[in-house]
């Protein structure tokens, strides 16, 4: 079996695949903060992890000891991937293709792989990510924004005689409160940043639109019309790793 994880800064995601048939076992969530990130993944019975792949944009020390507790944890090879200047046809757009965030990387890769043309890609979680990535496969360039959870602990911290209840609101309507006017204002920074990213897709010539993050279906219902794949940064790292290690 393969073990395939994506990894933020504080918390990541697994998944569990079969070798051969890439067929998904189970899935779940651990927090890099515990002792053991992965304590919810129970194996098959009779079974045992072949490789492991990690996508991960976490601090030095955290990826560190995220190998150093999957190493404990495994016999199997593990092997981090980043992000590359070019890979069957999808070419980085920075100068410095390292530098990009391994995430948006192999989310742009999945979604080259499913789409075969234009597309934008918006990752809506703790970060918010954007990139447009031409029919010929360059990337045209993105942006990286703060998250809804991100601004909502801004605003709770940074402006302390601010008092609201997040309520996570899709109206966008002028508030009559300070909680309605900092929810409402929060649905209309999205709603105004899903019609920019329309605007973007119809300028560039894109033909898809694909979601993903925590956030995707918010934003959707926002006005930002596109197809949710929750699990688009593992399709593309295990397309990624399946092509180093299996042809």
């Amino acid at each position: 079996m393969i073990l395939l994880i994506d990894s933020g800064n504080t918390r990541l995601k697994w998944r569990l695949e079969r070798q051969k048939s890439a067929e998904v076992l189970v899935q779940g969530v651990g927090l890099l903060t515990d002792a053991d990130p992965l304590q919810t993944l129970c194996l098959p019975k009779g079974s045992r992890v072949m490789s492991v792949a990690v996508s991960t944009v976490a601090s030095e020390l955290r990826q560190h000891n995220l190998v150093a507790a999957l190493k404990s944890r495994f016999t199997a090879p593990v092997t981090c991937y980043w992000s590359e200047r070019e890979r069957d046809g999808l070419v980085n757009g920075y100068q410095q293709p390292a530098k990009m965030g391994a995430d948006r990387w192999h989310g742009m890769y999945a979604a080259w792989q499913k789409c075969r043309q234009g597309f934008a890609v918006v990752d809506a979680g703790s970060a918010v990510t954007v990139d447009y990535v031409a029919a010929d496969g360059h990337h045209l360039g993105g942006y990286i924004l703060p998250g809804l959870q991100m601004m909502l602990r801004s605003l709770s911290n940074d402006a302390a005689r601010i008092d609201f209840k997040s309520e996570l609101s899709l109206e966008s309507r002028p508030g009559l409160s300070t909680n309605e006017c900092v929810n409402h204002g929060l649905a209309w920074l999205s709603a105004t940043f899903s019609d920019r990213v329309l605007a973007d897709i119809q300028s560039y010539g894109l033909c898809d639109l694909v979601l993903t993050g925590g956030d995707a279906l918010r934003l959707q219902r926002l006005g930002l019309q596109g197809e949710i794949e929750p699990e688009l940064v593992l399709d593309g790292l295990a397309k990624v790793h399946r092509e180093r290690f299996y042809g």
